[in-house]
């Protein structure tokens, strides 16, 4: 293996012992922790990357990349497919808890990661849209938004009531969550809530009466 060739194999590595190391124990874990994850010295973690921050950036979009590899192979894949694969994937049960600290943390850190999620889910919808997969929103960046923290939302209050029995076991981690919460998703995103239009259309028609004419006029 030449020099450059083993240096960046060095660097992919360290970097999925930090993604994996955050996601398990958080983003105060020490770079020893995540050199030892990795079987290196932590000097080696400052000479790949300089500085803890650097390393967390790239992991935040090695991660935010693998979100949306992770996704459109779903699209690309037959229901009997994903879940044949879905219940028992360790990588998810890694996102999973990578996603959940990012959002426990907050901070500029956490807010920029949301953001990212958000423009993510953003660009699927938009796929799923073109190809048919599901039907258009009268606002598709609201409705990008309003899933992920919803989702988010979901699952830091699931994980804050059952917390995980071993943080390393991401494969139970993702079973749990799959458990939980896949039939009320495809049950809502599948069939509806409500039987009736009722609420929206009235909802639309008050939207529209408030930028009518009409309406403007009144409010000058």
């Amino acid at each position: 293996m030449s020099t450059a060739l083993s240096d960046l194999t060095g660097r992919a590595r360290l970097r999925d012992s930090a993604i994996e190391a955050f996601a398990a124990q958080g983003f105060d874990v020490s770079l020893r922790a995540i050199a030892e994850r990795a079987q290196v010295t932590a000097g080696l973690v400052r000479h790949h990357f300089g500085s803890k921050e650097a390393l967390r950036a790239e992991c935040d979009t090695t991660v935010l990349e693998r979100y949306r590899h992770l996704k459109e192979d779903s699209m690309d894949a037959s229901p009997q497919q994903v879940f044949s694969h879905l219940p028992s994937s360790r990588e998810g049960g890694v996102l999973i808890m990578y996603i959940l600290r990012s959002v426990r943390e907050g901070a500029s850190a956490g807010m920029q990661f949301t953001e990212q999620l958000i423009d993510e889910a953003l660009n699927l919808l938009n796929q799923s849209v073109s190809r048919g997969l599901i039907v258009p929103s009268r606002n598709e960046p609201a409705r990008a938004r309003f899933l992920i923290l919803q989702t988010l939302g979901a699952l830091v209050l699931h994980f804050a009531l059952n917390p995980p029995q071993d943080p390393e076991d991401f494969t139970a981690v993702m079973q749990d969550y799959y458990t939980q919460f896949s039939l009320p998703t495809l049950e809502l995103f599948s069939e509806g809530l409500f039987t009736s239009p009722a609420y929206l259309n009235e909802y639309l028609a008050a939207e529209s009466a408030d930028i009518s004419p009409a309406g403007s006029a009144g409010t000058v």
